[in-house]
């Protein structure tokens, strides 16, 4: 088992904090971590719809 330097291992806890909404992906070649991608989702709350005040009337 390869050992992390403790840099790689602080920059992927610091990404991990940072993050809300999204995914951090991790890159290891021959047991080194060599690459750290992270993407990040921002989500808008949908605007609510005015209630209509129109009547129908019913035709006689």
């Amino acid at each position: 088992m390869t050992t992390i330097d403790q840099e790689k291992i602080d920059y992927i806890v610091g990404m991990l904090q940072d993050i809300k909404y999204g995914s951090l992906v991790i890159t290891i070649h021959e047991g080194h971590v060599i690459q750290v991608d992270s993407t990040e989702k921002k989500r808008f709350a949908p605007k609510s719809k005015p209630t209509s005040t129109r009547v129908v009337q019913a035709s006689k």
